[in-house]
């Protein structure tokens, strides 16, 4: 009887928390957003490449409320948002604008688990767009500033012996009104411009640790060498504490190191086994933190041996090389915006679906363009075997833009306030990513975007991170700093200007739109470069391309991306339609054409 009447009160739980969240507005929407359970949103562990066994999902069903800028916490809210949804999108249940009047209030309840006790309680947010404040049992524990990066606070001495936990965040973001990075987000939408996303976007977690833990585990390999380079961030350590680092093929151990908690180590990797865009082969870690002899922190991890360098060939065209072999990279330009999640995918799935779809549709790389992915995201890319370009969301604007020359005109000059925070979120973004291997390429400023002090912001990357190329400025301002000229020329394939002592890529071109009912985000304002009829129209366009592409790699380009995965709100130029429900290509040709391409330059 007791069994019977936990069941119905179970069942009337869950129907009412169905009951109360629903997609807001009339937007077309992905098949994935039909499988969200409001109680269950995104439950996969969200930083794979650092991952404990414990932790626990915040998601899910809060409250909300849009205040006046300046107002107090407010007494009652205007209701509930499902997290991690921006406010501005269907998922969350709201669709409302916020703007930069306004500030967004979030609450919610917690439990700590009781096996918590005695550790330290991290705070995980994946990312939250743009200043956020937070507050757990009225105290404030905390602010950040940066929509791309992930941050976390100890919320232990802030927590109460047991019980309800109070959570309270608040959210203000200006859009384009302020300077920050936004990528394409702007209050007014049209053209290649998006909606605003306000507010928590990723997953919100809690995570026990120890008083002395592991920050984060940064590898960096070396194939010349046959070793990796393993470093550890800890806190709470000191110099007798060590760790153990033992790493694995599969289920075989092949190596097992200890060193000072303070100190990085080499790592020899006998008989390394590479990793490629044909075979991503990916060693794992764990990583154990010991103090008096006894393990008081241990991670999973995982790296892979892979090298990205430039080499000139025999015809004394800088080529791009992967493990020290030249490879034409070529793929999608990937905005990763959703209909129904904006800049969050409904599911771990949807994710990883335009990845899939990117390296069956025969690319060998992809330039996610001026947007930074949840950590999953990097990862699905680590395990199939796709390179990564990774712009840093632009913001601002250039007072000039050249693209057929290189830059002699002034630079933007950016207030102290706004350089200062530029500079900290590259770092933060480069900080999150560094071990992730698809990753090849830094892409630091996109078409004058919020472009400044170019020399100086390239070298800082590429000493930085030496381990990478660095694409300096894609579409001009040109400077001949980093690895790369790249050129953009819209709807065909251009070489109108070239670099002989760096890489020449093109960095955008492409654009064939294909605007097709039922599944358009607007129907009165869609645009592509140029419009065709049908999926054949746009493709025998698209091998047209790629026969004046393979003509010009023979002429100088090394790399080049064409625009792109996925229609975006208004644009209809994508490979798919923004609700990945129609493919707009004939895939088969495509796919000839781009694997013709991608192994323009193998012997």
């Amino acid at each position: 009887m007791k069994k019977t009447i936990l069941l119905i009160a179970l069942s009337l739980f869950l129907g009412s928390s169905f009951a109360q969240w629903s997609p807001a507005g009339d937007k077309i929407k992905t098949k994935w957003a039909e499988e969200i359970d409001v109680n269950n949103v995104l439950p996969e562990y969200p930083r794979p490449i650092m991952e404990r066994a414990d932790w626990k999902n915040l998601n899910g069903l809060w409250e909300y409320a849009i205040k006046k800028v300046g107002t107090s916490e407010p007494a009652n809210f205007d209701g509930q948002i499902l997290v991690p949804f921006a406010v501005e999108s269907s998922l969350s249940g709201v669709q409302k604008r916020v703007g930069d009047d306004n500030e967004l209030w979030y609450k919610r309840s917690f439990t700590v688990p009781s096996n918590w006790k005695n550790k330290k309680v991290l705070l995980h947010f994946g990312g939250v767009d743009w200043r956020s404040d937070i507050w757990v049992n009225d105290v404030k524990v905390g602010t950040h500033e940066g929509g791309y990066a992930p941050f976390s606070f100890d919320v232990t001495p802030f927590l109460n012996k047991s019980g309800d936990q109070k959570l309270v965040v608040k959210v203000w973001d200006p859009t384009d009104r302020g300077y920050q990075p936004r990528g394409k987000q702007v209050n007014r939408p049209e053209g290649i411009w998006y909606t605003p996303v306000t507010g928590i976007w990723q997953t919100v977690w809690l995570e026990p640790v120890a008083e002395k833990h592991i920050e984060f585990v940064r590898t960096t390999a070396n194939i010349d060498r046959n070793s990796v380079a393993v470093e550890l961030q800890t806190s709470g350590t000191n110099y007798a504490d060590l760790y153990q680092v033992e790493v694995f093929d599969g289920n075989t151990k092949i190596a097992t190191v200890k060193a000072s908690a303070k100190q990085s180590i080499d790592i020899v990797i006998p008989d390394a086994k590479l990793w490629d865009t044909d075979s991503p082969f990916l060693y794992d870690l764990k990583v154990s933190l010991l103090s008096n002899g006894k393990v008081v922190d241990q991670v999973d991890s995982y790296f892979a041996m892979r090298k990205v360098s430039t080499r000139r060939d025999k015809h004394g065209i800088v080529r791009l090389q992967l493990n020290n072999k030249d490879v034409f990279q070529f793929g999608p330009l990937d905005q990763g915006w959703w209909p129904d999640g904006l800049y969050t995918a409904p599911t771990d799935e949807a994710l990883k679906y335009d990845i899939v779809k990117t390296k069956e549709f025969g690319y060998n790389m992809i330039r996610k363009h001026v947007k930074v992915e949840p950590a999953r995201w990097y990862t699905h890319c680590d395990q199939l075997g796709i390179l990564v370009w990774q712009d840093m969301p632009n913001g601002g604007h250039s007072p000039q833009w050249q693209m057929r020359k290189y830059f002699d005109g002034t630079e933007l000059k950016r207030s102290a306030e706004s350089e200062a925070n530029y500079r900290a979120e590259w770092k933060a973004i480069m900080d999150f990513l560094y071990s992730n291997p698809s990753i090849v390429c830094w892409v630091p400023f996109n078409e004058a975007w919020g472009q400044f002090k170019t020399q100086e912001i390239v070298e800082w990357t590429k000493a930085y991170d030496p381990s990478r190329l660095v694409n300096p400025a894609s579409g001009g301002n040109h400077y001949p700093v980093g690895d790369m000229l790249d050129l953009h020329n819209y709807p065909h394939p251009e070489l109108y200007l070239y670099d002989a002592q760096r890489a020449t890529v093109l960095g955008e071109y492409g654009g064939i739109g294909l605007a097709l009912e039922d599944h358009l985000w607007a129907t009165d304002r869609n645009w592509g470069y140029v419009q065709f009829k049908n999926k054949k129209e746009v493709t025998n366009e698209y091998v047209k391309y790629g026969k004046q592409l393979l003509d010009l790699i023979n002429a100088g380009f090394s790399a080049a991306v064409y625009t792109q995965t996925t229609d975006v709100e208004g644009e209809v130029n994508g490979l798919m339609t923004y609700d990945r429900k129609v493919i707009k290509i004939e895939e088969d040709r495509v796919r000839q054409i781009n694997q013709e391409i991608c192994n323009s330059l193998n012997d």
